[in-house]
């Protein structure tokens, strides 16, 4: 090599691995040896990362795969949207109603039917958030991403493509058979094994969680965001509570302050709100003063 001349050094030495992958499948000679599952390559070996051995693996794979690829998406933040999968749209309360086979059932349908406007308002929500322009190094902010199922998660992927926008669907593997609701991006959609994990990435880039009424798997993710933010494991950020008269009646809160078991400053992490318009002030009100300013402003 002179002076002159010019240095190539190449990026790589390894091949990747789908190059490894590729040729094996082409140059395998079939014998006994080959053709037993041990001879599979590791990664290619679905029997052997399905092994209880290889659950903390399947873990990082969960936690990896959702992060590079909303990465790659330019995603900074979200605005997380919970809420219940039996809420119906209002235009589908009718066939709710209808359904109805005896007087405790048209009972609980009817209540049901009375929370059908949050559909509205949680639509209405993603819309004004998915308006927000990306910032000057071509990142998104406030992502709408809801669980990816029904009623209050349809409404907020609806909402977002009612706006044009992409939005951000994290489904979970369950018992009975379910899918993505159709407004989800299909290259922004994910299925999950372990709940751990899918609550884990609703929180890593949320920048605001809104919280319609809902069930179980509501409240789990709800008062988990509110323990990492009571304890300190992540910084607080704006909890939007929607439908006041629901969550207590169904949850006391005041009587958990009084009892003792929370203090009654825990109780101003929450912020109750009817309308999107209320809970949307409320995040740019709180992020404008922040360091950071909002990226919507």
């Amino acid at each position: 090599m002179t002076d002159n001349s010019e240095t190539i050094v190449p990026s790589r030495l390894f091949p990747r691995a789908r190059q490894s992958a590729d040729s094996t499948a082409k140059t395998v000679v079939h014998t006994p040896q080959t053709e037993h599952p041990a001879y599979r390559l590791a990664f290619q070996d679905t029997e052997f990362l399905l092994r209880e051995d290889l659950r903390p693996v399947r873990f990082q794979l969960e936690l990896l795969k959702p992060d590079l690829l909303l990465d790659e998406a330019r995603i900074a933040s979200t605005l997380v949207i919970y809420g219940s999968a039996r809420i119906p749209e209002p235009a589908k309360a009718d066939a709710l109603l209808a359904a109805a086979t005896d007087t405790r059932g048209r009972a609980i349908a009817e209540r049901l039917v009375a929370k059908a406007k949050y559909y509205d308002v949680a639509r209405e929500l993603a819309r004004l958030a998915s308006r927000c322009p990306r910032d000057a190094e071509g990142r998104r902010h406030f992502v709408v991403c809801s669980g990816g199922g029904p009623s209050i998660m349809e409404a907020a992927n609806r909402g977002a493509v009612d706006a044009g926008a992409e939005t951000i669907g994290l489904n979970i593997v369950l018992p009975h058979e379910q899918a993505p609701n159709q407004y989800v991006t299909p290259s922004l959609s994910f299925q999950f094994h372990y709940f751990a994990l899918r609550k884990m990435h609703f929180l890593l880039r949320a920048r605001a969680i809104a919280v319609f009424p809902g069930g179980f798997g509501t409240f789990d993710e709800m008062f988990e965001a509110l323990t990492l933010i009571q304890t300190g494991k992540i910084s607080r950020l704006p909890i939007l509570m929607f439908g006041r008269a629901f969550w207590n009646k169904v949850v006391d809160f005041e009587a958990l302050a009084d009892e003792g078991v929370i203090a009654h400053k825990d109780l101003a992490l929450m912020n109750w709100v009817e309308t999107a318009d209320e809970a949307w002030a409320i995040i740019r009100e709180f992020w404008g003063r922040s360091a950071e300013d909002c990226p919507c402003d």
